[in-house]
């Protein structure tokens, strides 16, 4: 018996846990310990590592983890333990978080991208259970996504398989931070849906979330509804190409987007299989273990990385 240590580097959250390693045996969801801190605005790499080591050390109260999974928000090498940037967090180009944590803890880490954690997570323990072939999507601040094939995580060749949000679904659509035009993540993650928004109400000075966007579609909103609605077929264009690509049985959708409504999900859903070959048999279902996919799937990249 041991405590396992399950951090989740958001690009807008931080969030530590603590399980015990129990769970791999009786698949009792249950956290001994968990905490979640929102990052400032101006927030960097170091302060995400002083918050998370502070909220470990909180959590695990003088005890000692037996083992650290880790979820990272943005590009991250599996074998090697390096992230290698943060698309929404300044100062984390080339970190070596693996030895960073392992120096704090003293414990084994297992790091990976929070998509492929989350995929992990949702496979062993929640919505893709007895599924051996499924695509795990999280719909949030950016859009990412990580393949379990022939039941084991598939991360490609140098560990960027599942990028998703950067397939280019409207080749005349708005700019990407990746450079590319009318990609995925850029017209269904949270904080661009919330942009364009603002943009067209001419209401650059305000703050808003792409939950709100969602909020107002349902009250009536035409502007952000079409804005909710052109996200939702963005991505289901996205599912629909994976799946002629890679045949998965199961699509899981995670992240805070996917609380939009009914019919968001229904426009993804019917959007994806009319993208895709009428052969190409999948489903579409929501995560089954909510914000905590990528924490329970940290515990999981622990005994099954």
């Amino acid at each position: 018996m041991g405590l396992i240590l399950a951090l989740d580097f958001g690009g807008t959250k931080l969030t530590a846990a603590v399980a015990d390693t129990a769970v791999y045996h009786t698949g009792e969801l249950i956290w001994q310990a968990h905490k979640r801190v929102y990052s400032p605005a101006d927030g960097d790499a170091h302060y995400d590592l002083v918050t998370m080591a502070a909220l470990a050390q909180e959590l695990l109260a003088g005890e000692r983890a037996t083992a650290v999974g880790v979820s990272f928000g943005g590009p991250a090498d599996f074998h090697t333990g390096l992230v290698r940037l943060s698309h929404h967090v300044a100062g984390w180009e080339e970190m070596p978080l693996q030895q960073h944590l392992a120096d704090i803890f003293a414990a084994p880490v297992h790091i990976d991208n929070d998509a492929n954690v989350a995929a992990l997570g949702e496979w062993l323990f929640g919505a893709g259970q007895g599924v051996g072939d499924l695509l795990y999507i999280t719909v949030s601040t950016g859009v990412g996504g990580g393949w379990i094939l022939g039941g084991r995580t598939y991360r490609g060749h140098n560990g960027m398989a599942g990028e998703i949000g950067h397939t280019a679904v409207d080749p005349d659509g708005p700019l990407c931070l990746c450079g590319k035009q009318g990609c995925v993540e850029r017209l269904a993650s949270g904080p661009y849906m919330a942009a364009d928004w603002l943009a067209a109400q001419h209401k650059g000075a305000m703050a808003i979330t792409g939950q709100e966007v969602a909020a107002l579609a349902a009250q009536g909103d035409e502007g952000a509804a079409r804005i909710l609605m052109r996200g939702a077929w963005a991505l289901g264009v996205g599912i629909g190409n994976a799946a002629n690509l890679m045949n998965p049985q199961r699509v899981i959708l995670g992240g805070g987007v996917t609380k939009a409504g009914e019919l968001w999900w229904e426009t993804v859903r019917q959007t994806a299989h009319q993208t895709a070959l009428p052969q190409v048999q999948f489903d579409i279902v929501p995560a089954a273990l909510g914000d905590d996919a990528p924490l329970w799937g940290a515990v999981a990249l622990v005994g099954n990385g």
